[in-house]
């Protein structure tokens, strides 16, 4: 019976013998799960198995810690309080200045400040309000831990003192009851919280941002319920984009042009966002939502393009792919490639970049991050673009703004316009009291809910707005030699043909989902002088608006169109070219053929 006790508070010790440190670090972790909860989601709740979870990860680190030798683990025990303590800090400080806990974005921030940004930084945010704040309780924790330790190694001395010790007894009674107690609670929490542990290893054994990011687009991807957990996927997440970087400098060594003849003297790529080609009325849709663009195809002065898909349903991954030379399906990976605004700044181009989602901010999301940390990179910045803009708008007129703000314009220019465009949510993107046209009575036909049907109202308000920022794009462009391109980055559900919105990255491709969310519009305006200088060019867009396309090889079309000749052109991967591939597999997320769940 002795030897069973024996065994059965073998459970109970690793909580008896860190009893402090299990107390307080649970203290605070609880705090941080039920009071950092994300307030831009409507309804947004704690993580329900925080408590359950919490106590799995502190029992194991206990467990840990009672293998080592108890004069190293004292000193191991203090600085792992320490960290924890400063890490949720950090985490909660973000979330109260911010309104949002730790990011990768944050953290690259602080990697790139200089000591000057960074006392400009601590004068601006951190003041004595903060101690009336959410962090104040931390501190409180913090306090009361110190003072609990002092106090218990105080009674523990005077005990010894004092002689005073429980009967063998009932201590072994004692901790055999709370071994057991230890072991039935470490069981449930271990079935209850096994899953979110197996997302959390599937998330951190990626070997690209970009797995990454498509993990945690699954049902099911990993909760990273604590502040260290954040930190410590924010570290994983930067160093994995500092691995790209390496790669992408690299490829910045094989740039070469061997001659260049500004065949486009003023190049425009419109690159917008969430966009359904059937909700497009240049497309067909029998509602009036692209009104402006359909009068320049009436005019002869814009081609729209009948099959054109976007390699993903992920604006990341179709910037990596758009803007690099490597196209898919092609050996290495995107990052081993030059960036195609590289090229034309090596021809002689000046390079304008205008985005109003790609610029770094506190609260990123791990999307945005993984797709503009390339972008975004200083010196890789200053490689690819000459100009950028530095703010981000609530609209996307701000953009127009942003143009024409620039003190300087080029003979020989190449400008990028990235659009917010119809980015969820819908309400969102554009002026509701100015610029609504569609309400839910002009869709009488729609099975759906009527708050749903609002949301199915304002995307076509979000696409006609849309069409007004690209026309007013197009305006500042019609007295130059110019052409200009548009394409969103991937398509979008919006209740065409299930009753759903947004985008479904979990699901198998089929040709439905293809359908929706990665055929999309795409089309080429060029102004009269162009229209006059370069006949072959523009007749050559007339011929081929109807040949399948990807627009992973957009930056061999854009070389075309410059004029620039180099040994990284290839004529077919140029849906201009006579020799362009009309056969090649158009692998969407580098899976599956476009071409034959088509046909």
């Amino acid at each position: 019976m002795r030897r069973l006790l024996q065994i059965l508070g073998i459970f109970w010790r690793p909580v008896r013998e860190n009893a402090t440190f299990f107390v307080f670090m649970f203290a605070l972790g609880y705090l941080c799960t039920q009071t950092e909860i994300r307030l831009h989601l409507k309804g947004a709740k704690p993580y329900e198995l925080s408590a359950v979870e919490l106590f799995f990860d502190l029992y194991l680190t206990c467990v840990i810690l009672i293998v080592i030798p108890k004069k190293i683990r004292k000193w191991v025990r203090l600085l792992l309080a320490i960290l924890l303590y400063a890490v949720a800090l950090i985490d909660m400080f973000c979330y109260v200045r911010f309104e949002s806990t730790l990011t990768p974005t944050m953290l690259m921030l602080f990697f790139e400040t200089t000591g000057q940004e960074t006392k400009e930084f601590l004068n601006s945010y951190v003041g004595w309000d903060l101690l009336t704040s959410k962090t104040g309780w931390i501190f409180l924790i913090a306090g009361l831990h110190i003072l609990w330790a002092i106090f218990s190694a105080w009674w523990k001395k005077r005990n010894q003192k004092m002689g005073l010790r429980l009967s063998e007894p009932v201590v072994l009674y004692s901790q055999a009851l709370m071994g057991v107690v230890a072991l039935v609670l470490f069981i449930h929490c271990t079935t209850q919280c096994l899953p979110n542990k197996q997302a959390m290893g599937r998330l951190m054994s990626k070997s690209n941002l970009g797995e990454v990011e498509h993990e945690l687009t699954t049902k099911g991807c990993a909760n990273l319920y604590l502040p260290i957990h954040r930190m410590i996927f924010s570290l994983y997440a930067n160093r994995l984009a500092s691995q790209q970087i390496t790669q992408m400098m690299a490829a910045t060594e094989k740039v070469q042009v061997d001659s260049c003849d500004f065949r486009s003297p003023q190049i425009v790529l419109i690159i917008g966002e969430s966009y359904n080609r059937y909700r497009s009325q240049l497309y067909g849709y029998d509602k009036p939502t692209t009104p402006r663009q359909l009068k320049r195809q009436q005019d002869s002065t814009l081609i729209a393009f009948t099959d054109v898909v976007a390699p993903w349903n992920l604006t990341s991954f179709v910037f990596k792919h758009v803007f690099s030379l490597h196209a898919v399906g092609d050996e290495g990976d995107w990052c081993d490639m030059p960036m195609f605004p590289e090229v034309f700044r090596k021809a002689g181009y000046h390079v304008t970049f205008i985005t109003n989602q790609f610029l770094p901010k506190a609260g990123e999301a791990v999307y945005d991050f993984s797709g503009g940390f390339f972008l975004n990179h200083p010196p890789l910045s200053e490689q690819l673009f000459d100009t950028r803009n530095t703010r981000l708008h609530r609209f996307d007129e701000g953009v127009l703004q942003d143009y024409d703000a620039l003190k300087e314009h080029y003979d020989h220019q190449l400008t990028i316009f990235h659009l917010m465009g119809q980015h969820v949510d819908y309400r969102g993107r554009f002026p509701v009291k100015t610029r609504r046209k569609f309400t839910t009575a002009d869709y009488p036909d729609k099975k759906i809910a009527e708050k749903r049907l609002q949301i199915n109202a304002d995307y076509d308000n979000a696409v006609l707005y849309n069409d007004s920022i690209v026309d007013e794009i197009i305006r500042r462009f019609e007295q130059q030699n110019a052409i200009v391109i548009y394409m969103p980055d991937h398509g979008e559900e919006c209740f065409n043909t299930l009753d759903y919105f947004g985008r479904n990255h979990s699901a198998t491709i089929d040709y439905r989902l293809a359908r929706e969310e990665f055929e999309i519009p795409f089309w080429i305006w060029a102004s009269e002088e162009y229209r006059q200088t370069h006949p072959y060019g523009w007749e050559a867009i007339k011929r081929y608006c109807h040949r399948p396309y990807m627009t992973d090889l957009l930056p061999h079309t854009l070389m075309f169109l410059g004029g620039i000749h180099s040994k990284d052109y290839r004529k077919d991967y140029d849906v201009l070219n006579s020799a362009y591939n009309e056969k090649r597999p158009r692998l969407l997320k580098n899976s599956v053929d476009y071409n034959l769940l088509k046909n």
